[in-house]
């Protein structure tokens, strides 16, 4: 224990003689500040081409993606729901009860276990942003979008993203989500998907098989 010891205080020592004295969460700040951030931070392209863009990464990734007004979210959520064979579906707590279309049976998510939620066909969440340079959709822990577990554990997840939360570039959206950096976020780029040693690729290993996602707006 004491030769233990004297190693960790040893790493401990040559570590702070490397970062020139100890850590505390404002010397990491300032360091953190201080990185030369000379990448774009910005998107270049107008709106139309940023949701085209996003539109072509998804589908790139094997996601469905269709185009809606507001009004129309429960008539083109039931179509999808129809074509992928789904009839009950898990709802993440919050999500606007007028966007759910009649003759589906939606479960509002009130903290089940995991044996619990793989008994659902899917679920339907909102999002917080979303990435077009990435075909990224991003999730946070608040009303309307959910438990990282009830987005991962059921097999399809059918995601409304409204078109004004569509931003061109990774940086864009950090800045989005910097005030609410304690929260659990996910970020979901198409459907779950992995490939072994000999390259098959394999869907569903972490996450949903199948993703919709329908842009409001």
């Amino acid at each position: 224990m004491v030769g233990e010891r004297s190693a960790r205080e040893e790493i401990l020592r040559r570590v702070c003689a490397a970062t020139g004295g100890p850590s505390t969460a404002e010397t990491v700040l300032q360091h953190w500040r201080a990185i030369p951030r000379s990448y774009r931070r910005h998107g270049l392209l107008q709106d139309d081409a940023v949701v085209r863009l996003f539109t072509r990464r998804l589908e790139d990734y094997d996601a469905t993606v269709v185009r809606c007004d507001e009004a129309e979210v429960a008539q083109h959520m039931a179509a999808r729901l129809a074509a992928q064979g789904k009839q009950r579906l898990l709802v993440a707590d919050g999500l606007a009860a007028e966007w759910l279309p009649a003759g589906f049976e939606f479960v509002v998510d009130q903290g089940s276990p995991a044996r619990v939620l793989d008994a659902f066909e899917g679920i339907v969440t909102g999002s917080t942003v979303a990435i077009a340079e990435t075909g990224t959709v991003v999730l946070q822990n608040v009303p309307g979008q959910g438990r990282r577990a009830a987005t991962l554990v059921p097999d399809y997840h059918l995601c409304l993203v409204r078109i004004e939360d569509v931003v061109e570039t990774v940086p864009e959206a950090f800045d989005r989500i910097c005030n609410a950096s304690g929260l659990a976020t996910t970020f979901v780029s198409g459907p779950s998907a992995t490939a072994d040693i000999e390259m098959t690729r394999i869907k569903g290993v972490h996450g949903p098989r199948v993703l919709d996602v329908l842009l409001i707006g």
